[in-house]
């Protein structure tokens, strides 16, 4: 019986494990798509004159920063 036990308490910390990776990766590609968002808002910002390129550059940074971090997965989503 301790060895059914054992073992059933394994799959459920791999499927704890599999599901908070799950969820990480979900944040991350909502992070990206919310920088690649900003990114496109702060550029059409500058395009129209009520923009700056400071405001673009940060934003592109920020994008950047976030790609080497986590990928670029959440590109092609």
């Amino acid at each position: 019986m301790a060895g059914f036990l054992d073992r059933a308490k394994e799959q459920a910390q791999r499927g704890l494990t599999q599901g908070r990776q799950k969820i990480d990766d979900v944040q991350a590609q909502r992070a990206g798509g919310d920088l690649l968002k900003r990114l496109g808002a702060a550029y059409y910002a500058e395009r129209r004159g009520s923009g700056s390129p400071e405001a673009t550059r940060q934003a592109l940074q920020a994008l950047e920063g976030h790609i080497a971090s986590n990928g670029d997965g959440f590109l092609r989503s």
